[in-house]
């Protein structure tokens, strides 16, 4: 048996959902924070390894719900490529990954769940998998491939969450779909997280489908009705519904900062910032597939080749931070929450993730003061 690590961080500046903390310290054993505190830290026993933050920002590792890849890896091939990605944005703070799939052939799926769920075996910071597709309206495709888009039946979703055994996080939904309605009972009685996402629901289907225990709107602003004064659509459903956790890709492209603010605003504490990255994340521009097409990337934006919709995001949740810290005006520790606390609670995980409290998973990341990475830790051990 090998020992278990021992670590104490101190004279940080601690920041989370809770707020700012200075002159902290943080013990951790093994992979979990075991005690905190402000001022002197106490006197240890035996041998631990010290981290000496320096007045720097210390904050729970980061969360992402919904993300294809990065690093020029996607997380639709075999596993030793979907490691490589999320090596990526780990590098960038994401301590915690849930793998999105887009559209395909529901066999093919089958066989990414599986590969997914093999993965979460062996690495707990792998949270499990989230199918974007194929249950989506083609009207608001955006990029999947319309050829694998359908609508639900019970069959396909039992393949899907047998193959997933277990690991199955969050599946969206385009309520309208026949079938739809009834599949969120399914997914709910089977532990997945529902998301109302690339749809043409309009604000009453939305609310319906929050009541039917939908609990996530997918990137919200995207592939659905906008807000009008007179259809408010799902957005507004999802602002007036406090089960609901509404996702945001916060990228400048995606939406725009003022709109990114109205929705913090709206939805205090239910708003939980994305990347939605593919596989150019973290790497450069050129030429890269999504699931089955091929995406063009210029100056860090995606599109689907030879123009159209806009192709996932080459985001990482660090750069998220800063352009909601920076671009949108969010206070920090409101803009932490939103990659921490508020995706662990709408996975149900927020007893263990998004937090430097005792008895939680030992996920930080120091930043320096303009809130660039300097240091990770997830599940204990230094990343990189």
């Amino acid at each position: 048996m090998h020992p278990v690590l021992t670590t104490l961080f101190h004279g940080a500046r601690k920041l989370d959902a809770d707020g700012q903390i200075d002159d902290f310290w943080m013990l951790v054993e093994g992979d979990t924070i075991t005690s905190t505190g402000s001022g002197r830290h106490p006197d240890l026993e035996g041998e631990t390894a010290l981290v000496d933050v320096g007045g720097r920002w210390l904050v729970p590792g980061f969360i992402d719900l919904h993300c294809h890849g990065g690093g020029g890896h996607s997380f639709e091939g075999d596993a030793r490529e979907i490691r490589a990605a999320i090596a990526t944005h780990r590098a960038h703070g994401t301590t915690r990954s849930v793998l999105s799939l887009v559209a395909n052939p529901v066999a093919q799926l089958c066989a990414s769940l599986g590969i997914v769920a093999d993965l979460c075996d062996d690495d707990p910071t792998i949270l499990g998998s989230h199918l974007e597709g194929p249950f989506l309206a083609e009207a608001r495709k955006g990029a999947h491939n319309p050829a694998y888009l359908r609508a639900p039946t019970p069959q396909q979703l039992e393949q899907l969450i047998g193959a997933a055994r277990g690991t199955l996080r969050q599946v969206t939904i385009a309520p309208e779909l026949d079938g739809a309605l009834e599949a969120i009972d399914v997914l709910v009685a089977a532990s997945v997280v529902v998301a109302v996402g690339h749809t043409e629901a309009d604000f009453e289907l939305a609310q319906l489908s929050f009541d039917r225990g939908a609990r996530i709107l997918t990137h919200a602003f995207n592939a659905m009705a906008g807000i009008h004064h007179r259809a408010p659509g799902p957005v507004v459903a999802a602002f007036e519904d406090d089960r609901v956790t509404i996702e945001l890709i916060l990228d400048g492209h995606h939406v725009h900062p003022d709109v990114a603010k109205l929705a913090f605003h709206s939805a205090p504490g239910r708003v939980a910032l994305i990347t939605d990255a593919m596989a150019a994340a973290g790497s450069t521009d050129g030429e890269y597939r999504l699931g089955s097409l091929d995406v063009t990337v210029r100056d860090g934006l995606a599109l689907l080749s030879g123009g159209g919709s806009i192709a996932g995001s080459t985001l990482t949740q660090d750069a998220a931070f800063r352009m909601a810290v920076h671009g949108a005006g969010i206070e920090p520790a409101v803009a932490i929450a939103a990659l921490t606390s508020t995706p662990a609670r709408a996975l149900g995980l927020d007893h263990r993730l998004g937090a430097l409290k005792t008895g939680y998973a030992a996920d930080a990341v120091i930043l320096d003061h303009s809130f660039q990475v300097e240091g990770v830790w997830a599940d204990g051990a230094a990343v990189g």
